[in-house]
């Protein structure tokens, strides 16, 4: 089956085009049925393929051939590319059925559909490439697609804004991987995974760990930008002006851990610098623990569910930096299950709410959508870590391993833990249980979403209950052979502290439910009644306005001055100048081409007295 798999990826480019070209024609059902039975029919074969646990190359044909370079279109299959392409697969056509309810009454219905078809194809091709050149292709494009989807509604100023701001902070990330790929390549002489992480190759890195450093590094910024690490991670919850399955597809299941698969995909690399391991450890580490706390003061729902996605992916990257690159892969999967139902949960809240996304108007919703609420409550349950639910195998494998590698690293880590139950256990309280906080007509216009919404959460609902399970033993089994795994918890006492952490959690949730129902305490709607640190993380640190003011104001300054200085005035003005004096010189020297023979001998006579008189110097 594996020889098909070009079909993947091709599925979803022949529907973006269809859906694209024909557009109008297509009538809202069928482009759903277009767009999301090309996703189906590629996740059917996704499947097939996953389930042959094979590894193979398929080439399609060569792409580049130089004396000096070549590289082809080729597909990887093996147990990590054939995982995420069932993430991508499998997320991406619940969140396309998804849609079909959430933006049947947008106008730019069909043009949403290509884009996400677009979307899913490049990412497709990012995790399939057998080499870098492919992947990078897919890394590129996914950024176009968001930049196009979170500025879906390109009307509002706002939200184009966020989109130029994701696609500008991830050109910076894209810089550094691109020339970590150059570096790889004058190191190698190849980009190929097979050829750049076979152990002759990694062999001969290892004598030159200076250059090995660099390379991990390089690329690793390309991680920071594309997966929302700090200090490239402020395009994340700005991104949350697009539609909220965009939010779920990109922002939660794909696009962001596209750094994660990067880095697994390279584990073999990257454990020869330990200069770089450290970095990325400690980078996630401190992402985990500063977007967690900008959590605790968010009150729209979206930007509380963006900051935790920043969290978790730092939770990844700490445990890739720690050497436990299968328990930062296993968190991907069961992120995309909790995250994406979250994300989804929220949008049909929204959409209940007439397009209200501040908790501080919602409140007791749990019995006008019990559906949206008791699937909500399945995701909120597994991101803190209840146990047996997806996200407590995966969270609590990474503070294990990271306890064992780093006890600093694992204490910080179970320090994000219960931050993580507690801004969600206020997002979760302040948003279904309570009062009704909204106004009259808010209250009347409250319903259940529509089938083609409620089913998708109920299926990630029940995936965020036991597919951490059901993952655990492949995760461990296929995964590890292919992925430097470097951790082994040998301290078994270990494990008992992680049931205190699930005592601890427990006790956080108790807390948030005394603040939040029983005293009925609310998020104040005036800044100016914050006390002072809360009124900070409420602005998000002011990071934004930092950034505006170092890096965004000074270069507007000096891109206004050579607008309008520099360019007419300098460059411009010098090459008019050697027009106006061309001009001058041929004005004058024309009185000289008078038609006159006198003249004209006089000049002669002139010149040959000039030429004898050098002469005889």
């Amino acid at each position: 089956m594996s020889q098909y798999i070009y079909l993947v990826p091709l599925l979803p480019l022949i529907s973006f085009a269809i859906i694209g070209i024909a557009n109008r024609a297509l009538s809202q059902s069928l482009t759903g049925i277009i767009g999301s039975g090309s996703i189906l029919a590629s996740f059917v074969i996704s499947m097939m393929i996953f389930m042959e646990h094979q590894t193979t190359t398929v080439t399609l044909f060569d792409w580049i051939s130089t004396p000096n370079f070549s590289a082809k279109m080729s597909f990887l299959v093996d147990p990590l590319s054939s995982l995420f392409l069932l993430i991508i697969t499998g997320i991406g056509f619940l969140i396309h059925v998804y849609s079909t309810g959430y933006m049947g009454h947008d106008d730019g219905f069909r043009r949403f559909f290509a884009y996400l078809n677009l979307f899913i194809f490049f990412m497709l091709l990012l995790v399939l490439g057998d080499n870098f050149l492919v992947m990078f292709i897919g890394w590129e494009g996914v950024g176009l697609c968001s930049y196009l989807l979170i500025g879906f509604w390109f009307k509002n100023i706002d939200y184009s804004s966020a989109a130029k701001k994701a696609f500008i902070m991830n050109r910076i990330g894209d810089l550094g991987l691109l020339l970590g790929v150059f570096l790889i390549y004058v190191t190698t002489q190849s980009i190929s995974f097979h050829d750049v992480l076979s152990a002759e190759s990694l062999a001969k890195l290892k004598e030159t760990p200076s250059v090995v450093t660099a390379i991990t590094l390089l690329l690793f910024v390309g991680a920071i930008g594309k997966s929302a690490q700090i200090p490239l991670y402020t395009w994340l919850p700005d991104a949350m002006a697009g539609p909220t399955p965009v939010s779920a597809l990109i922002h939660a299941a794909t696009m962001v851990t596209a750094g994660v698969y990067m880095v697994a995909r390279c584990s073999g690399m990257y454990a020869l610098s330990h200069t770089t391991m450290d970095i990325v450890a400690w980078t996630g580490t401190i992402t985990a623990l500063f977007a967690a706390t900008i959590g605790f003061q968010q009150t729209d729902i979206k930007k509380v569910l963006a900051y935790s996605t920043v969290s978790q992916l730092g939770f990844m990257f700490a445990a890739l930096g720690v050497g436990a690159f299968t328990a930062g892969v296993f968190h991907v999967v069961t992120h995309a299950f909790f995250k994406a139902l979250m994300f989804l949960g929220a949008g049909s809240v929204i959409h209940a709410m007439s397009n209200e996304q501040d908790m501080r108007k919602m409140g007791g919703l749990r019995s006008q959508l019990p559906i949206t609420h008791i699937t909500f409550l399945m995701g909120f349950l597994s991101i803190i870590g209840f146990p047996y639910f997806s996200g407590w195998f995966s969270k609590d494998e990474i503070i294990l391993k990271a306890l064992e590698h780093n006890k600093i690293i694992g204490g910080l880590l179970i320090i994000g833990a219960l931050m993580t139950a507690f801004y969600m256990s206020r997002l979760y309280f302040l948003t279904f249980w309570g009062k009704f906080r909204g106004s009259e007509e808010q209250k009347h216009h409250l319903h259940e979403s529509p089938l083609t919404m409620t089913i998708p959460l109920m299926v990630l609902a029940v995936l965020s209950v036991v597919g951490g399970f059901l993952t655990h033993g492949y995760m461990e089994e296929h995964l590890s052979p292919i992925l430097a795994d470097m951790t082994g918890v040998k301290d078994h006492m270990l494990h008992s502290m992680l049931w205190v952490l699930t005592g601890l959690v427990f006790a956080v949730v108790g807390f948030a439910y005394y603040k939040y129902v029983a005293k009925g305490e609310q998020p104040t709607e005036n800044e100016s009644e914050m006390a002072t640190i809360n009124r900070v993380v409420y602005n998000k640190y002011y990071i934004d306005e930092i950034y505006n003011s170092l890096i965004t104001t000074p270069l507007d300054k000096i891109s206004r001055f050579f607008a309008q200085v520099f360019e007419p005035k300098i460059l411009d003005g010098s090459v008019n100048a050697f027009g106006s004096i061309t001009r001058f010189l041929s004005s004058t020297l024309r009185l000289t081409q008078n038609g006159n023979v006198d003249v004209y001998f006089f000049a002669m006579v002139i010149s040959i007295i000039l030429i004898l008189a050098l002469k005889m110097l």
